[in-house]
């Protein structure tokens, strides 16, 4: 026997049809890279999203058929993620940090028939254009100049706006968006209307983004990452006022959320890093938000600490591009008024609790079919379903899953009794002394509260009697003094003892990933000839823990200053070991 309710398809386009019905007037700000400015509304996107997807067909577009972006945050790119999707299309975002060689290769493995894009990435279209091979028609969203491309109001603007939304199933695919690829080539993930719209419904309830008609949301994450975390479509479920920046200047940001009355914004560490810098050097406080979404990667406690007193409510998310990306948001607990800032701090450095439709299991790192518990305390292999969570690659013939159905995330992870997920690692960049798991990520996180340390990266190195050790690179601050025996004396009071590295090496810079996450990978291959200095004798490097009854403590051993990338000169006189091994995935 079946249900007896009314079949209504999870459809992409249900969502701007709400929106534009609901909250026809809310508004949608841009701030073009011009410095000019555009306002328009639900209404207005549907509207012009109509018309894109009656231009779309003109052009011989059909089901199915990819249509690529290369933009930044604004109105008209909004509009296309409605109007590819509204007339059957697939909507692939690009992302233009990426290198030439994966920009050629997911175009043309893609087979995108249309490119749109801001005029600012017109020196990559002049770059790659005879390297993309299925690429028919290039449609720019600035009004064009000097290039030959067609511009986007013009393109529109020929059609009248009546048309019918595609007749699509729910499981038909609306979106694509490839992972950075740090090895190999980068691989696609194929989004479905019905898991976009049950993502967005997730995103918008109160343990997630908590929007609401009052709601002003400025996104700093692109629109060409990891779905833009989900929020145009969430944020049109909602009927919420957008706030867009084609440039990610802190002074514009910081003046456009105290001018437009901006409530949320979403973005990875550094961009909150840039917004502090910006306060202090203007003697500014911080904006006046309600919510600040970090993700990305981990942020630091000091970070947390200064949004929260400054009245704003931190929550730090995980996902990647592989679960749409939302897997957990660090929202208020059931007992968050009766702790202290320090105990808030601490909940909030964490990554969250899942919302509903996401299940997350930790399995043992040296045996995948042993499932951890949820103690606080074991950490394993972070795996995770649901229905947003991809079950196979774009193209790829197999499923990307455990024989048991499961997607492993590729990071490691502690779950709590509560519910609360913690991110300790990457699987590819935890550290193994000793037998014992060193976390690189909240060795990082305790060195950039250092107040003279502007960043900080820690890998692995070969060790002969503990098979690895921990080295710290680290960026200081400009116009800041300090030494390697300064930030281990930090971090003796933020770490355990035996986590402490045995090496702190001082950097011009540390590599990042197109996606703006620390790039370890680079980091190793840069290093690749550097030699971990061997533990004094009789002693175990950085009071690495022993079978004895008590604690080695041996010294860490001096640093030695890197510069541009170079590694550290030898002739020390000591005896080095090699780098360790080399780890892949992304």
């Amino acid at each position: 026997m079946l249900g007896a309710m009314q079949d209504w398809d999870l459809l992409v386009t249900h969502v701007i049809d709400h929106a534009a019905r609901e909250t026809p007037n809310r508004e949608i700000v841009t701030h073009w890279a011009d410095g000019s400015e555009t306002r328009t509304d639900w209404a207005g996107i549907r509207r012009d999203a109509l018309r894109m997807a009656q231009a779309l067909e003109a052009l011989g577009v059909k089901k199915g058929d990819r249509v690529a972006s290369l933009a930044m945050n604004h109105s008209r790119h909004l509009v296309s993620w409605y109007g590819v999707a509204g007339m059957g299309g697939v909507l692939h975002t690009i992302n233009p940090r990426l290198f030439e060689d994966q920009l050629e290769y997911i175009a043309n493995h893609a087979e995108d028939r249309v490119l749109l894009y801001d005029a600012a990435f017109q020196p990559i279209i002049d770059k790659m254009k005879d390297r993309w091979t299925s690429i028919e028609h290039y449609i720019c969203y600035d009004p064009p100049t000097e290039s030959e491309a067609t511009g986007f109001e013009d393109w529109i603007g020929a059609q009248d706006g009546d048309y019918t939304w595609a007749q699509v199933d729910e499981r038909d695919p609306c979106m694509l968006c490839y992972t950075s690829g740090t090895t190999g080539n980068p691989k696609g993930v194929l989004y479905e209307h019905r898991s976009t719209v049950l993502h967005a419904m997730a995103a918008i309830q109160p343990p997630a983004f908590n929007f609401d008609a009052s709601s002003v949301m400025l996104p700093v994450v692109p629109m060409f990452h990891a779905a833009s975390w989900g929020l145009p479509f969430a944020g049109g479920m909602a009927g919420i006022k957008f706030v867009f920046s084609a440039i990610n200047e802190p002074a514009v940001l910081y003046e456009l959320m105290e001018r437009e009355g901006v409530t949320d914004s979403a973005g990875v560490p550094t961009v909150w890093l840039a917004t502090f810098q910006y306060c202090d050097a203007n003697d500014k406080p911080l904006p006046k938000l309600r919510a600040a979404t970090i993700g990305g990667s981990a942020a630091p406690k000091f970070m947390i600490r200064r949004l929260m007193e400054a009245g704003i409510r931190v929550q730090h998310a995980w996902g990647m591009t592989e679960t749409s990306p939302i897997g957990t948001l660090g929202g208020p607990t059931w007992d968050w008024d009766s702790l202290t800032l320090d105990q808030k701090v601490d909940k909030a450095a964490m990554q969250g609790r899942p919302v509903f439709g996401v299940e997350l299991r930790t399995v043992d790192l040296d045996d995948p079919a042993k499932v951890l518990p949820r103690d606080g305390e074991a950490s394993g292999a972070l795996q995770i379903r649901g229905p947003w969570v991809i079950r196979r690659y774009f193209k790829a013939e197999e499923d990307a899953l455990t024989p048991d159905g499961w997607f492993d995330t590729g990071d490691v992870a502690i779950l709590h009794p509560d519910g609360t997920m913690q991110i300790t690692d990457r699987t590819k960049d935890v550290i193994k002394s000793g037998g014992e798991w060193i976390s690189s990520v909240e060795l990082e996180n305790a060195a950039a509260g250092h107040p003279a340390i502007a960043e900080a990266a820690a890998i692995g190195m070969y060790h002969p009697k503990w098979d690895e050790r921990p080295v710290l690179f680290c960026i200081r601050k400009e116009g800041q003094a300090c030494t390697a025996e300064d930030v281990i004396d930090y971090l003796k009071d933020h770490v355990a003892k035996w986590w402490l590295p045995d090496a702190v090496e001082f950097v011009d810079d540390i590599p990042h990933t197109a996606t703006g996450k620390i790039s370890k990978k680079d980091l190793r291959d840069r290093f690749s000839d550097y030699q971990l200095p061997e533990a004094e004798e009789g002693g175990a490097p950085a009071s690495q823990p022993t079978p004895e009854p008590e604690m080695a403590t041996a010294a860490p051993a001096p640093a030695t200053e890197v510069q541009n990338g170079d590694a550290p000169a030898e002739g020390d006189g000591k005896k080095r070991g090699v780098f360790g091994r080399m780890f892949g995935k992304d």
